[in-house]
């Protein structure tokens, strides 16, 4: 299969300007995302289930799938998280979410928990969907994260920066598109609303699909006060307030867009 190359903007972003190994470990809004993201996905894996992380970056979900018992590799594009990746002892290799070299119905579980981040164009992301639905087995799980259509707003909100024109402007056009063109802090990347996600693992034939908010409501409440105070709050009586309104929150579809992040999941018939 011939696919577009990858961004280079997307790949010098993940060289050169941030730390995938760190992300989520360095703030408490990274690692309410980790430990969300770990509780949300783990009791929908089956167990000593084989996993194709794709996207995986340098290994963060594949450590803790390992150590639940699961058999993980690791594919993903920048070639400096896959030799992160296996410095860690996990099997990785460099490869592209549209074009899969995995073998038909191979694996138990297809993770894609960041390639449809930065794919802002519907049909490479149907690719990068159809590709997860031809590795994975009859019965077998896809679960697919996006990044919330609201989370600019709320984070820019949160640093205090939302009063500037210019962030305005690019909050605006996210909200009206979902599409981010790359200039400022951040890479090239789409932002989903819940709906759209559902919409698209369920046009991949996915059945019984679901999707659910990853932080919650009162995330930025994390970003706002280390942003402003220079202190973790990561261990603190207001780290488990917030993931308590995580969890409460995941019956009552209304707040899956208090979000940053949302996880969709569907099975293949």
């Amino acid at each position: 299969m011939s696919v577009p190359a990858v961004s280079s903007a997307v790949l010098t972003f993940y060289t050169s300007t941030i730390d995938e190994s760190q992300r989520l470990t360095s703030s408490a809004d990274g690692a309410l995302e980790l430990l969300r993201t770990r509780e949300l996905l783990g009791p929908l894996l089956p167990s000593s289930a084989k996993v194709l992380d794709v996207g995986g970056g340098t290994g963060v979900h594949a450590r803790w799938l390992g150590e639940e018992g699961h058999d993980v590799r690791v594919i993903d594009p920048v070639e400096r998280h896959v030799e992160a990746a296996r410095a860690g002892g996990i099997p990785a290799g460099v490869g592209d979410a549209r074009a899969l070299s995995a073998e038909d119905g191979s694996y138990d579980a297809v993770l894609l928990l960041g390639p449809l981040y930065h794919l802002p164009h519907a049909e490479d992301r149907a690719l990068a969907l159809a590709e997860a639905f031809r590795v994975v087995r009859p019965g077998g799980l896809v679960a697919a994260a996006g990044i919330n259509r609201y989370a600019s707003l709320f984070e820019h909100a949160a640093l205090a920066h939302l009063d500037q024109a210019r962030l305005q402007e690019s909050v605006g056009r996210i909200l009206a598109t979902g599409v981010h063109d790359g200039r400022g802090g951040f890479t090239e990347a789409y932002f989903h609303t819940a709906a759209g996600l559902a919409e698209e693992v369920a046009a991949a034939g996915f059945a019984g699909v679901e999707v659910r908010g990853v932080e919650g409501p009162a995330w930025g409440m994390l970003k706002a006060v280390e942003r402003h105070t220079g202190e973790s709050v990561t261990r603190s009586p207001l780290f488990a307030s917030v993931l308590a309104a995580a969890r409460m929150a995941d019956g009552y579809p209304a707040l899956t867009a208090g979000g940053s992040h949302l996880l969709a999941w569907g099975t293949r018939p």
